[in-house]
């Protein structure tokens, strides 16, 4: 069974994040209500046949700081799942560092509405979207 990471105490401090983060190489920086910022320090290893940044590899991205955004508007006994994610590309990534901002836009009993940008060297490479269901812990 797959050890399960508790995000409260990942924002906290108190847990190291799970191992999807630091594959990837993102890093929480810092988190409010409804909001995650994080950076991502990307290798070579994530480089497709074009020399540029795979395009799942940075809709993962941000995922991954859209989930510690919804987590800072969760109670313990709550948790979430993708109901879908939507990522537009707006130039290539490359082989760097990418600053990811994510805030809850709507925040609901049942589903919520997400957003992420990724931003490198100033510029705009992608915006994400992403609706999630709220659930009980089981």
């Amino acid at each position: 069974m797959a050890k399960t990471v508790n995000l409260h105490e990942v924002i906290a401090g108190k847990s190291a994040p799970p191992a999807c983060d630091t594959s990837l190489g993102v890093q929480l920086v810092e988190t409010g209500e409804g909001y995650a910022k994080g950076k991502w320090t990307i290798g070579e290893h994530l480089l497709n046949g074009n020399g540029v940044i795979m395009g799942g590899f940075v809709s993962a991205a941000a995922d991954i700081m859209m989930a510690y955004a919804i987590t800072t508007l969760l109670h313990e006994d709550q948790t979430f799942a993708s109901i879908n994610l939507h990522t537009t590309f707006h130039r290539p990534t490359v082989v760097g560092e990418v600053e990811v901002e994510a805030k809850v836009e709507k925040f609901g009993r049942t589903v919520s509405y997400l957003t992420a940008v990724l931003t490198q060297n100033g510029k705009e490479v992608a915006s994400s979207v992403s609706s999630v269901m709220i659930m009980p812990k089981r």
